[in-house]
């Protein structure tokens, strides 16, 4: 059971990784410390968007379980 959850966390950490690497918001970088052209408003989240944002939370939400399992499990 343990190597199961190690395995699992391996592969949630991987798909996190990727699916962070995929929100792409902006360019540049002054778009990274809140400058730029779309600073000033806020646009909604549509698409294929909308599901990399809702499957990182997903992901991130089954990684910090992973990691309390693995924590317990020993």
């Amino acid at each position: 059971m343990a190597t199961f959850v190690k395995i699992a966390q391996l592969v949630l950490a991987v798909a996190l990784i990727i699916l962070v690497l995929l929100q792409e918001r902006g360019s540049g970088v002054s778009e990274s410390f809140g400058g730029g052209g779309e600073a000033g408003f806020y646009q909604q989240r549509r698409g294929l968007e909308k599901v990399i944002f809702i499957a990182t939370i997903v992901g991130l939400v089954l990684f910090a379980g992973a990691s309390l399992a693995n924590l317990f499990i020993r």
